[in-house]
C-alpha cells in the first residue's frame, strides 16, 4: 500500500508530506484547492505522461516520492527480474522528478529507471479510477476487455490468438501467391527471355576482363611482332650477315686457345660464353613471341564482337558480369517457383481450411467461456448496483456473433434497463453521469476482487450522485477498503464521513504566492469540514451537530 507521499514544487503545492492509512483515506476541500493536482502528482509518480507546466513557477524541478509497503508477490517477482529488491523493511520507494525544461527522471529505491518501467511497476501497485474512466463504458469496443479481465480469459485468448495469427499469415501468403499467379504469364515470358539471353552467351566469371586483355594485345600485335622480329634478327643474324650470336661466338673462339696461358683470359672466355648462351635463349624467346603474335584477323574480329556483347549485357543486367550471372541464377529460381506455385497454393488452401476449422472451434470455445463468465458477472454487478441504490437497474452483457477477429468472434456490449419492463439499451444511450459512476464502481468492485493491486484511488467517483446513492457509494468504498487501501477525492459528506483517515486540501496565499497544503484531520476538525460540505461557508450549530451525528453513526457501524 502507499504509506507516504512527498510532493515538492508541484503546481501550487510548494511542499507537502502525507501519510496514509491502510483503509479508506478521503480527501476533501474547496473546489480549486488542489485535489486534482494531488491526483496528477500520483499519476506522475506512477509514470504517466506529464508536461513541464506541472512544475511550480520559479522552481527548477518538481519532485514526487512515494513509499510503498506490503508489496504483492507478483510485483516482487517482476522486481527480482530487474535485480531490484525492497529495502530491509520490505518497502519500495518510487521517485519522479520533472524539470522545468521538460526533462524527467525516475528511480526505484534510488536506482535510475526509465519511465516505462516505473509505469509498469506502478500499475502493479496502484489502480486509479477517474472521471475519464467512465468513458470506457461509453465505448462498446472496450466492454470485451472488461469481461475478459473478469473472466481470467488470458490463457484461452492466447491459444485462440496463436491460431488466428497462423490463419492470417497463411491467408496473406495465399493472397500474395495468387496475385503473383495472376501476373504469372507475363512474368514467366519475361523470365524466359532473360534466361535465354544470358544462357546463350555462356558467361564465365571474369571473362570480360580476359577478353579486354586479349583484345588490347591483339590491337598492338603488328607493332609487337615487328619489334620482336627485328630484335631476333639482330641477335641471330639473317641471310645478309651474322648477328650478335655469331660475333660473340667468333670472339669466344679467338680467346679459347689462350685460356691455358693466361688465367685472366680464361675468366673472360667464360663470361663471353655465358653471354653467348643468354643471347641464344633471348633469341629463341623472341622467335617464339614473334610466332605467337602472328595477328589472326578472325580472332581479332571475334574478340571485338564478344566485347560488344558483354558490354551490352552488363548495361542491361549489370553493372558487372557477376551481376549478370547472379541475375541468371535468380531468374531460374523465380521461374521454378512460379511453375510450382499452383501446387503450393493448393497445399496452402488445404492448410487454411484446417486452420479456419481449428480457429472457429477455439472461437466457439472462447465464446462459451465468456457466456458462462457473463452470467456470473451480471449477477455480481446486479448485487453491487442494488447496494449502490440502483435496485431497478438490470445489467446485461449482450454477446453477438460476428466475423473472426483477434478477440474471437464475439461482439460484446453492456446494456442496462433502468426500470422493470423496459427493453435493455446500450449504456452510452441511457445512463446518466451518476449512473455511470455507480456502474463503474460496481465493475471496479467486482473485478478488483480478482487482481493483486492493493491500492485503489477514486477521483470524484461521486460525480452526479447525492443523497442515498452517495451514502451507498461511501459504504461500498468503506467495504472495499477493508481488504485493500482506498484513496478517494470527494465533494460529498456522505462519502467523507466514511473515512478512516480524512485529509483536508486547502489553498492559501502566503507572501503573495498561492500554496496548497494537505492536513490530516482529527475528530473535531473533521466535524467542521463535514459541516462545511453540508452547509457551505455558513457553519452553524445545526450543521456541526449534523456532522457529528453522521460521524458517530459511522463509528457505531
Amino acid at each position: 500500500m502507499l504509506e507516504e507521499l512527498y510532493i515538492e514544487n508541484l503546481a501550487v503545492i510548494e511542499k507537502a508530506s502525507v501519510s496514509f492509512g491502510g483503509n479508506l483515506n478521503v480527501f476533501t476541500g474547496e473546489t480549486g484547492a488542489g485535489k486534482s493536482i494531488l491526483i496528477n502528482g500520483i499519476n506522475a509518480l506512477l509514470g504517466q505522461r506529464v508536461t513541464k507546466d506541472i512544475v511550480r513557477t520559479g522552481a527548477s524541478k518538481a519532485v514526487i516520492s512515494g513509499s510503498f509497503s506490503s508489496i504483492s508477490a507478483e510485483c516482487k517477482a517482476r522486481l527480482a527480474e530487474l535485480s531490484i529488491e525492497p529495502d530491509e523493511d520490505g518497502k519500495l520507494l518510487l521517485t519522479r522528478e520533472i524539470r522545468a525544461d521538460g526533462g524527467s527522471t525516475a528511480r526505484i529505491n534510488s536506482r535510475p529507471v526509465n519511465v516505462s518501467l516505473i509505469r509498469e511497476i506502478g500499475d502493479m501497485l496502484v489502480n486509479i479510477h477517474g472521471q475519464h474512466d467512465n468513458q470506457i463504458l461509453l465505448s462498446p469496443e472496450r466492454h470485451i476487455d472488461i469481461l475478459d479481465s473478469y473472466a481470467d480469459a488470458q490463457t484461452i485468448i492466447a491459444e485462440y490468438r496463436e491460431l488466428f495469427l497462423s490463419l492470417q499469415q497463411t491467408s496473406r501468403k495465399i493472397s500474395r501467391m495468387q496475385k503473383a499467379q495472376a501476373d504469372e504469364r507475363e512474368r514467366t515470358a519475361r523470365l524466359k527471355q532473360i534466361i535465354g539471353e544470358l544462357e546463350e552467351l555462356k558467361l564465365r566469371p571474369g571473362e570480360d576482363e580476359e577478353v579486354e586483355r586479349e583484345l588490347e594485345l591483339s590491337k598492338n600485335a603488328v607493332f609487337l611482332t615487328e619489334a620482336a622480329f627485328s630484335a631476333h634478327r639482330l641477335l641471330s643474324g639473317d641471310e645478309d650477315g651474322g648477328g650478335a650470336e655469331e660475333l660473340i661466338s667468333s670472339a669466344a673462339r679467338q680467346l679459347e686457345s689462350m685460356t691455358d696461358i693466361l688465367p685472366q683470359i680464361a675468366k673472360i672466355y667464360e663470361r663471353i660464353d655465358s653471354a653467348r648462351i643468354e643471347i641464344e635463349d633471348i633469341s629463341s624467346e623472341l622467335e617464339a613471341i614473334t610466332q605467337k603474335l602472328n595477328a589472326d584477323p578472325k580472332r581479332f574480329e571475334w574478340l571485338n564482337e564478344r566485347s560488344r556483347e558483354l558490354d551490352k549485357i552488363k548495361f542491361t543486367y549489370g553493372p558487372t558480369l557477376d551481376d549478370c550471372i547472379n541475375t541468371l541464377e535468380k531468374s531460374k529460381n523465380e521461374l521454378e517457383e512460379l511453375l510450382n506455385s499452383r501446387q503450393d497454393i493448393e497445399g496452402l488452401n488445404e492448410k487454411r481450411k484446417q486452420l479456419l476449422r481449428d480457429t472457429s472451434l477455439k472461437a466457439a470455445e472462447l465464446s462459451a467461456f465468456r457466456k458462462k463468465a457473463a452470467e456470473r458477472f451480471c449477477e455480481q454487478i446486479a448485487n453491487e448496483l442494488t447496494f449502490l441504490n440502483m435496485p431497478q437497474v438490470s445489467f446485461i452483457v449482450d454477446i453477438k456473433q460476428g466475423k473472426l477477429t483477434s478477440n474471437g468472434m464475439d461482439i460484446i456490449e453492456f446494456l442496462i434497463s433502468a426500470n422493470p419492463g423496459e427493453t435493455p439499451r446500450p449504456i452510452a444511450k441511457i445512463a446518466s453521469g451518476g449512473e455511470l459512476s455507480r456502474i463503474m464502481l460496481a465493475i471496479k468492485s467486482v473485478i478488483g476482487e480478482k487482481d493483486s493491486v492493493d491500492t485503489l484511488i477514486f477521483d470524484e467517483i461521486d460525480t452526479g450522485v447525492s443523497g442515498r446513492a452517495a451514502q451507498r457509494i461511501g459504504l461500498k468504498l468503506r467495504a472495499i477498503s477493508r481488504a485493500r487501501q482506498v484513496l478517494c477525492v470527494t465533494h460529498l459528506s456522505q462519502i467523507a464521513v466514511m473515512a478512516d483517515d480524512h485529509l483536508l486540501i486547502e489553498k492559501k496565499v502566503v507572501g503573495g504566492r498561492t500554496s496548497t497544503s494537505i492536513t490530516p484531520l482529527d475528530f473535531e476538525q473533521r466535524k467542521r469540514e463535514i459541516a462545511r460540505i453540508i452547509g457551505g461557508d455558513s457553519i452553524t450549530d445545526i450543521t456541526l451537530e449534523n456532522a457529528e451525528q453522521l460521524l458517530n453513526e459511522v463509528k457505531k457501524q
